[in-house]
């Protein structure tokens, strides 16, 4: 095996903690000494130790003179966790392959500059998309000060959330409904607008039969004017509440896990970017927004979406059913463009990510 073999094999690691890591990145680890496997670890929870740590555990005195695959640079300061770059050197390490370099500002390249000045070979950028892909939302709020923002659309074939009466329940199958459940439960919050709690009432909880090992999602209700109802189905459920409004539209029934955020008095636009502002300063890499046409059209408009995850169901719901999104028409088809991350069948559906044009 290669440099890139072995770096995708610490990349599968990370994978296992997709739902747990966060708001510190997805990493995995691979020791390998003489050709060999000899230790391996993924970063498992919050505040336990790191991926490095786990592989050298493993690996024990056959991490001396051995190449360590990392999928994001090693830390380099006491955080929970003493530095791993340290425990590195300690180990033994002759060589130290770095998919991606860390832009934490405790971190920022002193783990390179320290393994290398311990004599430690170090190579970086290998598989570096790949292993990015994991942690896009730790590098946004990080390098932009806001989380990545996904946009979750079911709809029809030709483009249709809802009938004209506002049912949509459901417009795709089982299979999809459960794989939105895995991405709410990779994310750090769930967001909608007020709108669509008035009318569906949702629960906005991660509810998957393989019960995998998670944290607790947050649920981000925007609501301007205090307009949530007591009763909603949402404030039933374990789990954090925010309840985003305006300073002067707090709603005194609610109980103190209900988290009260004030919103800024400004533009839509604006308030919007300030919103998402703040709840990256709380540590969430990865916003998941399942809301009606008019909030999902005000965050398209504002510049904040990243990426919108579109299930198409082969259903054709017809031009007076409700549309995915409510936003100005452009001046222009070129300010209007994004690019096909992929796409493919989820039970009878498709999935198709779009991300914005770089």
């Amino acid at each position: 095996m290669n440099d890139q073999d072995w770096m995708r094999t610490a990349i599968a690691l990370a994978e296992r903690g997709m739902y747990t890591t966060d708001p510190n990145p997805r990493v995995g680890c691979v020791i390998v000494n003489d050709g060999d496997n000899v230790g391996e670890g993924w970063h498992q929870w919050t505040g336990g130790p790191h991926a490095e740590v786990f592989a050298l555990r493993a690996a024990a005195e056959r991490a001396r003179g051995a190449t360590a695959y990392v999928t994001l640079e090693p830390c380099a300061h006491h955080g929970r966790t003493p530095p791993c770059a340290d425990a590195l050197v300690a180990a033994g390490i002759k060589r130290v392959v770095i998919a991606n370099e860390d832009p934490f500002p405790a971190v920022d390249g002193r783990g390179i500059a320290g393994l290398r000045s311990a004599g430690i070979e170090v190579e970086t950028g290998v598989c570096s998309d790949e292993a990015r892909e994991l942690n896009l939302g730790f590098f946004s709020r990080i390098l932009r000060h806001r989380p990545y923002v996904r946009v979750k659309l079911a709809q029809s074939a030709d483009g249709r959330i809802a009938l004209p009466d506002g049912r949509s329940q459901w417009i795709t199958s089982t299979p999809a409904r459960l794989d939105v459940h895995r991405w709410r439960a990779r994310s750090s919050a769930i967001v909608t607008g007020i709108g669509t709690v008035l009318t569906d009432d949702p629960k906005l909880t991660v509810r998957l039969p393989e019960s995998p090992p998670m944290r607790a999602v947050a649920r981000v209700i925007v609501d301007r004017h205090g307009r949530l109802p007591a009763g909603s189905a949402l404030l039933s459920e374990p789990g954090p509440v925010i309840h985003a409004t305006l300073a002067h539209s707090t709603h005194p029934e609610f109980d103190q896990r209900v988290e009260h955020m004030a919103l800024a008095d400004a533009h839509s636009s604006e308030q919007l970017a300030r919103l998402m502002f703040a709840l990256g300063q709380r540590g969430m890499n990865e916003i998941w927004v399942e809301a009606g046409a008019t909030f999902s059209g005000a965050l398209l408009e504002s510049g904040l979406v990243d990426e919108i995850v579109l299930y198409f169901a082969p259903r054709i719901l017809g031009h007076r059913s409700l549309p995915a999104f409510v936003i100005s028409a452009p001046e222009s088809l070129s300010v209007c463009e994004w690019q096909w991350h992929s796409i493919e069948p989820v039970g009878a559906d498709l999935r198709a990510i779009l991300r914005r044009q770089p």
